[in-house]
């Protein structure tokens, strides 16, 4: 059996900076290590980079932080190239290194926080762009079953920060952990320039006819004037989802608040701005304790220094409640609350 160290803080290892002690703690930095910890009794929990995530107390679990390393090219054809990444992998920096090798397609989701293996949970998504549509296949190891298995992109059923995992409750139940992710780069790349905010950055560049590098440097460019870096203010990036509405009070809504940011959805409802929704409700760069919303971007809750899960629950509900009363809009958290 493998040791496993008790009583570990988790404050390192989350971006929110919460403390909380795990009952019992192990890094996973290969596949060999899982059927050891299938062994183990009691529940567990997956970490990734912990991002996502809030510690809101002492856990319970075994914690297994996965930390599998690896990046290569694993084939290619005549349309695309089918490029690997194990799921302890820097996210951000396997971004990089696919731009460097000349595989462009993930250059919007630059400077997203996490690593690799959390990517097709969350479903992570920005600036038109989300993971799962560039994902081919995942590998994952299966507790109960004690084997490993491989799911490709038509079963995963991902939505709007949504997916299989996620609908399944295995990024909670710890029943499984993905270990390996291939995403399919096409060879025939288009920029991708929807979003308005890049088109300008761009611009403002003076570049006319952008590479991949050149949207991707855009994207982090962007990203760090709003969103503050977690290692000088912790944070969890974007912390609710952006709420989708029925048209009907989309219209009643933008009929009240003509600025009010409104996306139509393939299914018929809108999609609106939760940072825009929370500004308006007096919450931007607002704090409640040590806990509060950041003052460049209302979206994104931020910890001032040396605040708990509970701070962090406080806020939230205030924040969902100064929105609801005001627009008839319910928040729903992205995090995971441990």
């Amino acid at each position: 059996m493998m040791p496993f160290t008790t009583g570990v803080d988790l404050t390192a290892f989350n971006t929110l900076a919460l403390p909380g002690r795990a009952r019992a703690f192990c890094r996973i930095d290969d596949e060999t290590q899982l059927a050891d910890a299938a062994r183990a009794d009691g529940p567990r929990f997956i970490l990734g980079g912990g991002s996502n995530l809030v510690v809101t107390g002492d856990i319970d679990r075994l914690v297994l932080h996965m930390a599998i390393p690896g990046k290569r090219l694993v084939t290619q054809d005549d349309e695309a190239f089918y490029v690997e990444a194990g799921a302890g992998e820097n996210w951000h920096a396997f971004v990089q290194w696919t731009l460097a090798q000349g595989w462009p397609g993930l250059e919007n989701l630059s400077l997203i926080p996490g690593k690799v293996g959390a990517a097709p949970i969350q479903n992570i998504g920005a600036y038109g762009l989300e993971a799962g549509d560039l994902l081919h296949s995942v590998t994952a190891w299966d507790f109960e079953k004690r084997a490993f298995f491989q799911v490709d992109r038509s079963q995963c059923r991902f939505g709007y920060r949504d997916s299989l995992f996620k609908q399944e409750g295995w990024h909670l139940d710890g029943r499984i952990a993905i270990t390996r992710v291939v995403f399919r780069l096409p060879r025939q790349w288009q920029p991708n320039m929807r979003y308005a905010d890049i088109s300008q950055e761009l611009a403002a560049r003076q570049i006319n006819q952008p590479t991949a590098q050149d949207l991707a440097d855009a994207v982090i460019a962007i990203r760090q004037r709003k969103l503050p870096d977690p290692a000088q203010l912790p944070n969890a990036g974007s912390f609710f989802h952006n709420p989708v509405v029925s048209a009907e009070l989309a219209a009643l809504l933008k009929s009240e608040f003509p600025t009010l940011p409104c996306y139509p959805q393939p299914d018929g409802r809108i999609k609106l701005a939760a940072g825009w929704l929370i500004e308006q409700a007096g919450w931007k760069g607002k704090s409640l304790g040590p806990v509060g919303m950041y003052e460049k971007q209302a979206l994104v809750l931020v910890n001032h220094g040396g605040a708990c899960g509970e701070d962090v629950q406080r806020t939230m509900s205030a924040v969902q409640a100064a929105v609801r009363e005001r627009f008839a809009v319910a928040l729903t958290p992205e995090p995971i609350f441990l």
